[in-house]
């Protein structure tokens, strides 16, 4: 084993996860949880045409892998005369994906709130809409927490897929440089290491967030 190669590689990983990876994941997950919100909230319409649109976009994300959703973004649009550059098709790829996983959360978070809460804010004279973002929303907020976390911490794994598209991140990195030195059980050591310590952080960061919560809804 190349000791040498192995302790130079880490540069180019990191670099890789600070400039490809997490940007992709925080860009993914923000388009993500907008998208979601929105599909959650078609979900509970009353009106049955809307509440059909959200289910069946939720249906399809869930039932279909994210490598085939990637792929037919990047190579099978070109057929229909829509080319996109690699970043922007794993930016839509994996916003959709979380739209359709994190839309559930949202939706369960929302139906936890106590109906009460909704005629609280009718009686003080508040439309709907009005009640829905200054009262409902905070608490199905804290709800979500835990596991809209969990999603964003799947997604940093799942972003390595996109190096099958061409996008320049931590795993396409350890490929290239695997494929050059022929140490591919230690660059896919090293990138896996990476990952996990990244997760590690987020998981850390997680549990103290969760904990700030209890407190406060303790109090």
């Amino acid at each position: 084993m190349n000791w040498d190669l192995i302790w130079s590689s880490f540069g180019p990983l990191i670099t890789g996860a600070v400039t490809g990876t997490i940007p992709l994941t925080l860009a993914s997950f923000a388009f993500g949880l907008v998208l979601a919100l929105l599909v959650a909230l078609l979900r509970l319409s009353p009106n049955v045409i809307l509440s059909g649109i959200g289910r069946f976009y939720v249906s399809v994300i869930r039932g279909t892998p994210l490598l085939v959703q990637l792929f037919v973004i990047f190579y099978g649009l070109p057929s229909i005369g829509v080319k996109l550059d690699p970043w922007p098709s794993a930016i839509i790829a994996f916003s959709l994906n979380v739209g359709g996983y994190a839309a559930e959360i949202i939706r369960a978070a929302i139906l936890s709130v106590p109906k009460g809460q909704w005629e609280a804010g009718h009686t003080i004279g508040m439309s709907r809409p009005q009640a829905l973002l200054r009262i409902i929303l905070p608490q199905a907020a804290r709800v979500s927490v835990p596991p809209l976390s969990n999603t964003f911490i799947s997604l940093v794994k799942d972003t390595s897929l996109a190096s099958l598209i061409l996008v320049t991140e931590l795993f396409r990195n350890a490929q290239q440089i695997a494929a050059f030195s022929q140490e591919f059980m230690a660059l896919y050591l090293q990138a896996a290491l990476v990952y996990w310590v990244i997760c590690l952080v987020l998981s850390t960061a997680q549990s103290a967030v969760e904990r700030r919560l209890d407190r406060y809804v303790a109090h």
